[in-house]
C-alpha cells in the first residue's frame, strides 16, 4: 500500500494581500527571464569551463535553463562547469522521460561527481535520476528550490496535462516518495510561502532549508536567496569562498535582501520579514 509523501507543516494559510503580492513578485521575475534579449538566450560557451564539480541544471515545467541562470553564472565563476540539457525545451515531457534524456547527457560525456541544481519539477526529475537512471552513480548530490515532493493541490483543479504529475495522489509521485535512500544527499530549499507548491517542499531525511522570502520563482532572482543556493552547492564541494553576502548583478530584478534562515534537522525554521 502506498504511503503519501510527507507534507512537512502542510498547507500554509495566508491573507489575500500576501497571496497577491507573492504572485506579482513571482511573475516579475518570470517576465524578466522571458524578455531577455535574443543574445542572452544562448548557452554561454564559458559554461564548458571549470575544473570543479559539474552542475546539471534542471528547470521546472514550462521553464528553460535561463530561470536558473543567476545561480549558474555565479557557480561557473567559482569554477563549476554548467551542464544544460539540449532538447529539454520547456520541460513538458513526463518526469521519467525527462530523467532519461538528462541521464544520457551525463553518460555520453562521462561526467562524475555531478551536483544537480533543480527548480520545481526539476527536483522530481533529479530524484528520479538518482533512484532509477543513474546506474553508475554519476550524481553526487542535489540542491532543489521549491520542488513539489509532496505535490500541489493546483494540479487537481487546473485542466493541464503537464501539471497532473504533481497531484498529491499521483501514483508515480507516491512511488518516488517511498524511495528515501537518495534523500540524504538532497538539500531541499523552500520559500516561506509558495503559492504554486502549496503542500510544501520538506523532504524526510534531507537537509531542509527555508528562504527568507515568499514565492515560487522569486528566490531564483533574489540576491540573498541566490547566495544561499550557491552556498549549498558549494558546501559539499570542498573549500569555497564565502558567498553569503553581497548582491550580484545577475540577481536582477529583485535585489532586496533578508536574513538567511536555515534548518538542518528536517524541519523548517521561522524567518524574520525580508523587507521586500
Amino acid at each position: 500500500m502506498s504511503s503519501s509523501p510527507s507534507r512537512g507543516h502542510g498547507r500554509r494559510r495566508v491573507g489575500v494581500w500576501r497571496f497577491v503580492r507573492t504572485v506579482v513578485l513571482d511573475y516579475r521575475f518570470v517576465w524578466w527571464v522571458h524578455l531577455v534579449p535574443r543574445s542572452g538566450r544562448v548557452v554561454p560557451r564559458r559554461y564548458r569551463d571549470g575544473d570543479r564539480e559539474p552542475v546539471l541544471l534542471l528547470p521546472g515545467v514550462y521553464e528553460t535553463w535561463r530561470f536558473l541562470r543567476p545561480v549558474a553564472d555565479r557557480l561557473n565563476a567559482l569554477g563549476h562547469p554548467i551542464v544544460v540539457v539540449p532538447g529539454m525545451g520547456h520541460n513538458r515531457r513526463p518526469i521519467a522521460a525527462t530523467a532519461e534524456v538528462a541521464q544520457r547527457i551525463l553518460d555520453a560525456h562521462d561526467l562524475r561527481d555531478v551536483v544537480v541544481l533543480a527548480h520545481s519539477k526539476g527536483g522530481l526529475v533529479g530524484k528520479t535520476m538518482m533512484v532509477t537512471t543513474d546506474r553508475e552513480r554519476r550524481i553526487a548530490r542535489m540542491v532543489t528550490v521549491n520542488s513539489p515532493f509532496s505535490g500541489t493541490r493546483w494540479s487537481t483543479v487546473l485542466p493541464n496535462k503537464a501539471l497532473r504529475a504533481f497531484s498529491p495522489r499521483d501514483a508515480e509521485l507516491l512511488r518516488l516518495a517511498e524511495q528515501r535512500e537518495a534523500n540524504g544527499t538532497i538539500t531541499s530549499m523552500a520559500s516561506r510561502f509558495d503559492a504554486h507548491v502549496t503542500e510544501g517542499s520538506v523532504l524526510p531525511g534531507a537537509v531542509n532549508l527555508e528562504f527568507p522570502v515568499d514565492g515560487h520563482f522569486r528566490p531564483l532572482g533574489h540576491a540573498r536567496c541566490v547566495a544561499m543556493i550557491v552556498r549549498e552547492v558549494e558546501s559539499g564541494a570542498g573549500v569555497g569562498p564565502d558567498v553569503t553576502t553581497g548582491p550580484d548583478e545577475t540577481t536582477r530584478p529583485d535585489a532586496t535582501t533578508g536574513p538567511a534562515v536555515t534548518s538542518r534537522d528536517g524541519g523548517r525554521a521561522e524567518a524574520e520579514p525580508a523587507g521586500g
